[in-house]
């Protein structure tokens, strides 16, 4: 399987990153694109840097680069994430405004019927943000907001992380043993 993940500029960098580790580990060949903002948040909320992540894999864009293998609807990947998604680019990509990278490959992943992942951390929403969820998804994106349960009995906050990574994990059905289910 190829993923493309977005890391968008958002607050909540720790999702993507997570998730970054954890499609490595189960060996995902993973094509990157990371925000400007993300950049910056990256290092403002983790100990991680861009740099950092970069150097964990082959496949890594700018998010400017309108003529990287992403903006195109031939390019061969088999999901794409954007985690965490930022209203700015929910927005762009609900209303088909593809002015960066990751707005272009959502647009292309809509056209081409291709899974899209959504995972907006914004609280509370406004109403144009909930209609752009909905545009978002009735385009066929899916919208999977950071909204932890809490039946795993998480202890940590890397606890929460992990619920919404595994199930963006779950939604690219891929094995993982990051929370305990519910009735297990």
């Amino acid at each position: 399987m190829k993923a493309l993940l977005s890391i968008g500029g958002a607050s909540g960098s720790i999702y993507g990153i997570r998730l970054f580790e954890e499609l490595l580990k189960a060996g995902i060949e993973v094509h990157l694109i990371v925000s400007e903002g993300a950049k910056k948040i990256i290092e403002h909320e983790t100990n991680y840097t861009y740099n950092a992540l970069k150097k964990k894999t082959n496949f890594c864009y700018d998010n400017s680069d309108m003529f990287a293998g992403p903006a195109s609807g031939s390019f061969e990947i088999d999901a794409m994430v954007v985690c965490p998604c930022s209203m700015k680019t929910l927005s762009a990509i609900a209303n088909g405004y593809a002015d960066t990278l990751t707005s272009r490959a959502a647009s292309c992943f809509l056209k081409e019927e291709r899974k899209l992942i959504l995972v907006p951390r914004e609280t509370p929403l406004n109403l144009p943000s909930i209609k752009n969820m909905e545009n978002a998804k009735l385009a066929g994106a899916i919208i999977l907001p950071t909204m932890p349960g809490f039946y795993h009995k998480p202890k940590k906050i890397d606890d929460l992380v992990d619920f919404i990574v595994g199930k963006v994990l779950d939604q690219l059905k891929i094995k993982h043993t990051l929370f305990k289910r519910w009735g297990k």
